[in-house]
């Protein structure tokens, strides 16, 4: 297992909101930004080009209590051709009592030939929030698109909140349909630990608990891209 990147912010007595610690990885280095008022917002900058086949890109998030942590990433991730070999891609987020994690992710592309694992394990304490904003793009343009399984399992207060196994890795399989089409966008929006006010959504999903998630599909990233910010432009100020 390759080093994980480490992101803590914690929220000190007089109320200022700090990183605890920032440890690079051996995929992503971390970087404060200038402060902003009633949060802390660190960006996570790729030090390599993308996934190789044998690559494993591990984080570790953690919010203390009463904090708020505010992920930012420059640019998307690519997984190459890993002729006949595979990556992995996973994440560890905890957030104590009443803390808050923001993290707009940016698309994640799976190349022809790319077979990866993606893992995000999240658990929330009583009291605390996360948005998350993420994009599965399959191929480069003109590309099928490789293979992919995306699990995603969320806890609030030690209850499962959703618990998904994404299995996208026969293309011929999820080309059928009523299962993706033609599509090879599929991009997300989701709120934990609070139910989101904001507009009704055709393909808003209540979780089993405090929280919501909207996906979409589409041949094309744009699409996608621009309804998916009305949605998180919503639910970032509820």
């Amino acid at each position: 297992m390759t080093d994980p990147t480490v992101v803590a912010a914690e929220c000190d007595g007089s109320g200022r909101h700090l990183v605890r610690e920032l440890r690079p990885g051996a995929f992503l280095a971390p970087r404060p930004l200038l402060p902003c008022p009633g949060r802390t917002r660190v960006a996570l900058v790729g030090i390599r080009a993308g996934l190789l086949a044998g690559d494993e890109l591990n984080l570790k998030i953690s919010v203390g209590p009463g904090a708020h942590l505010e992920l930012v990433e420059p640019a998307g991730l690519v997984a190459y051709d890993h002729r006949g070999g595979s990556a992995r891609w996973r994440a560890r987020v905890d957030i104590a009592e009443g803390g808050e994690l923001t993290w707009h992710g940016l698309p994640f592309v799976v190349s022809t030939g790319a077979d990866v694992e993606r893992f995000m394990d999240a658990r929330l304490a009583s009291g605390a929030r996360m948005l998350w904003r993420d994009t599965l793009v399959l191929g480069r343009s003109g590309e099928r698109g490789g293979r992919v399984r995306a699990t995603t399992r969320v806890t609030y207060e030690g209850r499962d909140l959703l618990v998904e196994d994404l299995d996208l890795t026969d293309p011929d399989l999820r080309e059928l349909p009523g299962i993706l089409g033609p599509n090879r966008v599929i991009g997300s929006v989701a709120a934990f630990g609070a139910a989101p006010p904001g507009p009704p959504h055709p393909y808003r999903m209540d979780l089993a608990g405090p929280g919501a998630q909207v996906r979409l599909l589409d041949t094309v990233a744009p699409a996608v891209d621009a309804e998916l910010t009305a949605v998180w432009e919503s639910w970032l100020t509820s």
